[in-house]
Order: structure tokens, then sequence, then C-alpha cells
């Protein structure tokens, strides 16, 4: 397993030296590049080096054993099948470290939550999630940034945006995303009956300015004034923006800051980010397929996990994994459940891998 560890430290010491190239340091992609990879191997070698010293650990209380008896032996054997099963569990994290990783870790995201289906029942389900959101930012020490919000008339969310940036947030986020299936009794329902509503979750890596040359030719900028809550300058001055792309019609509105510049800058971010996404979507020859594989169609039917109010419980579905305790997964505890989305695809990778 350790066959490749000395190419590993060789080209770990390689980027060290480049990276402290002038020319390297002026060109932001190649930097940014040469970083990501660097800390990919610090990781690899930390790792390989540990299995490394246990393995040979293994060997030398083996010899030891040989030389002694009694107790001594017996303290010696205990020692050895510790460090056993500590190199087995090594094993397993090099294995995951060599997979190949996916081009979006270490990336910050852009997250759009939109009501589906269910009327005004959904739009509120849609503001509970982003709350959701917010609080599980918080928890993982992740910077929360809402972009762009849409109420509806009882203030819920029409659709809402918002950046999370920080560590391992594409590493869990990137589950988050699909159709959620609430269940539970709506504010204007007088009768006391459950209804299911359903929210849609997307989510994107955020794009570097230096990955994506965006042409001013191919964007059309409107402005309008600003409509609902957000204080004097509603209705009285033409912040909100428009951004319309072009080529591919994508469009992205703003109009939560009061500065027109200020909006213009928030639509250029999720825009570029939407872009990226959609790149490699056509790379994969299926453009758009990828975000609609995330949403389906809202419908109801179509959920990644569904949120019961009347019994506090949780549904992963993909996992078959059911938790009562809704009110604080709401809260922002949502670790149980992304352990287990990355443990399973972690699992999944690992049996890829060992059955070429």
């Amino acid at each position: 397993m350790l066959e490749q560890f000395d190419n590993f430290i060789a080209e770990h010491q390689e980027l060290e030296a480049r990276m402290s190239d002038p020319t390297i340091v002026a060109d932001n992609a190649k930097f940014v590049e040469l970083t990501r990879r660097y800390a990919d191997l610090s990781e690899i070698i930390r790792v390989g080096s540990k299995l490394k010293e246990r393995s040979e650990d293994i060997d030398a209380l083996g010899d030891l054993i040989s030389e002694v008896s009694g107790q001594e032996a017996e303290e010696l054997r205990v020692e050895q099948q510790e460090a056993k099963a500590e190199v087995e569990t090594l094993e397993s994290e090099y294995k995951l470290l060599l997979l190949p990783k996916d081009p979006n870790d270490g990336r910050n995201v852009i997250v759009e939550v939109r009501g589906a289906e269910g009327g005004e029942e959904a739009n509120l389900f849609a503001r509970d999630l982003v709350e959701m959101y917010r609080a599980y930012a918080s928890t993982q020490g992740w910077k929360f940034e809402l972009l762009s919000v849409s109420e509806s008339d009882m203030g819920g969310y029409t659709d809402a945006s918002f950046q999370l940036s920080g560590d391992s947030v594409w590493v869990r986020m990137k589950f988050e995303a699909g159709p959620h299936r609430v269940q539970r009794v709506p504010v204007t329902e007088s009768q006391g009956r459950v209804h299911t509503s359903s929210a849609t979750v997307t989510v994107v890596p955020e794009a570097e300015e230096v990955e994506l040359e965006i042409s001013q030719n191919d964007l059309r900028y409107d402005t309008y004034r600003a409509s609902g809550a957000g204080g004097q300058h509603v209705n009285k001055t033409d912040s909100a923006v428009r951004l319309t792309h072009l080529p591919t019609g994508l469009v992205v509105a703003m109009q939560d800051e009061k500065s027109q510049l200020q909006n213009k800058e928030r639509a250029l971010k999720v825009l570029r980010s939407r872009l990226l996404a959609h790149q490699k979507e056509q790379a994969a020859a299926e453009a758009s397929a990828a975000r609609r594989d995330q949403t389906g169609g809202g419908g109801r039917s179509e959920k990644i996990r569904t949120y019961n109010f009347k019994e506090n419980r949780v549904t992963e579905h993909r996992l078959g994994l059911t938790l009562y305790k809704l009110d604080r997964v709401l809260a922002g505890d949502l670790d149980e459940i992304s352990d287990a989305l990355v443990q399973n695809e972690r699992a999944e990778q690992l049996q890829v891998a060992e059955s070429q």
C-alpha cells in the first residue's frame, strides 16, 4: 500500500519549492491549484507516515514476543493487537486519501432554496430550511451570507439564496441538494389536517474569478425599484438589479442591498457559480442535467428527506435513516445525518476502488 509513498514525499517537496517561485505566486489560478495539491499531499504524508510507523511497530513487537515469555509476552501481544487495529483504521483512511478527489472539495457553496408544491405552506417550509442551514453553519463554524430573498405574503420564501464559507462546506452541503418534503398541519388549516408540501434545495460550488471569464458583451443589466420590506430605499431608487447571461439565458436578480453596485456584485457571484456548474454539466454531456437531478420536479413524491412534525421525525430516504429529533435537526443539529451520508459515500468509493 505504501509503494508510492516516497514519490508523494518527493512531489510534496517539489511543490513547496515551486510555491515560493514569484512567477507562480503571481499566477493566482496556478497558485491555488498547487496549494490544494500541496494540502492533499500533506494529509497523505501525515497518514502514510503514521501507517508506516505503526506497521513497523507490529514487526518490532513480534520480534520482542519471540524473545520473552509469560506475563511480559502477553502484554506485548495485547500491544501488538492494538497496533494491528490501528493499522487497519489507518489503511482505510489512507485508501480514501488516494481516491480521486471531488474537484469541488475545498470550495465554498451557494445554496438556493425554493418553495415547490404546497402553495404558501411550501414557502414557509423553504424559510424553515434556510434557518436550519443558518443554524447548522453556526455549529460548523461556517460563515453564512444571505444573498437574496423573495418573501411570500405570509412571510415564507418563494426563493432565497445564500453563501456558505468554511472548512468542508462542499463535502457536507452537496448532500442537501434535492427535494425536501414536509408533513405538518399548516397555519392556514382550520381542521387540524396534516398536509404534505415540498421545497427544493440546489447547491453549487462557488466559482472563482480566475476560473471563469465572463464577457461584458454577454451580459444584460436591468435595474428596477426593489419591492417588499427593505427600508427607506424601497420603491424610491432603482437599486435592484436583474442580470441576464445572453448565451445561456441564465437570469439572476438581486434587490436586498441598498446599493445598486452591491446588488450587481452579488448577482455576478451567483451567476458565475451557476455558469461553472453549467459548464461542468455540459462537459459530462448532460447540459443542465445535474441541476434537474438535484431538484427533480420539486414534487412531494420526489424527495431525499421527509420532515414529519407530528412524529418529530426526520427520514433520510437515501440511507433509510430515521431520527426522532426533528426539533433538534431544524435547530441545526444535522451532524448525524451529514456524517452518515459522508461515510456512505466513502464506503461506496472504497468498494468501487477495491473491485477494480
